[in-house]
């Protein structure tokens, strides 16, 4: 007797995670920064908040605090479970080496709404594994992917976001200004919302073909069943006969 597995729905569902996560984060980021009356950082008081000049983080900081930073970390748990869902539907090569490697944005995220810009060194870490580690995850899992028929243009496409992402992270470093008089001025703030949306469009673009694809699947599965059945019934009474 022949059996096809189809991936659980549970897991075609946990895959739009990789699609929510991200939304929820840019609205968020892109609603509280107009709302935002500054915040103070280390004594130092920010009046108004800048897109332009302030990272994202920034909003963790005075009255926006809790929503952006429950932001970071609900975004976080929702790539975590998006990643899952879409190695669980994709049955890629290495797709444990590359869930784990994906799913250390989410892990980075949570870290950064955790802690906030007052404690430096560990939101530091949150942002490098957020948007440092990409870097890797999109080389290794663009190779994965490649190896399967159907995901072979994406695998491509991805492999190009590896150096693109390590382009704008290095962007960021350099226009990002330590002193609290230079974060009111330049432009790392609108580099790292660049680097930001940039990463997460790779995780969209990533969630909702696993969605789609694993609904079709699915679905095919189900119409063929009952046929299945009878093509075997012929051919028990055949075989009988």
């Amino acid at each position: 007797m022949l059996r096809t597995v189809s991936p659980p729905m549970t897991a075609r569902w946990a895959a739009l995670g990789a699609v929510a996560g991200p939304v929820l984060f840019e609205l968020s980021w892109l609603v509280l920064g107009f709302v935002s009356p500054g915040y103070t950082l280390f004594g130092h008081r920010f009046a108004d908040y800048s897109p332009i000049s302030q990272p994202v983080s920034g909003l963790g900081l005075g009255v926006t605090a809790p929503y952006m930073n429950a932001a970071f970390v609900v975004t976080g748990l929702m790539l975590i479970a998006g990643v899952a869902g879409v190695y669980l539907t994709v049955p890629a090569p290495a797709r444990r080496t590359c869930a784990a490697l994906l799913g250390l944005t989410g892990v980075g995220q949570i870290i950064c709404g955790v802690y906030d810009l007052e404690q430096m060194m560990p939101h530091t870490l949150g942002f490098l594994l957020a948007i440092g580690t990409p870097v890797v995850a999109f080389l290794v899992a663009g190779l994965s992917f490649r190896r399967l028929p159907r995901w072979r243009r994406f695998g491509t496409w991805l492999l190009a976001g590896s150096p693109l992402t390590l382009i704008l992270l290095v962007a960021f470093f350099l226009t990002f200004r330590q002193t609290a008089a230079g974060a009111e001025q330049g432009t790392a703030g609108l580099v790292q919302r660049l680097g930001i949306v940039e990463v997460h469009a790779w995780f969209v673009a990533l969630g909702w073909p696993a969605f789609r694809r694993a609904g079709r699947g699915r679905s095919g599965r189900q119409d063929a069943g009952p046929a299945s059945r009878t093509n075997c019934s012929t051919v028990a009474g055949l075989t009988s006969g």
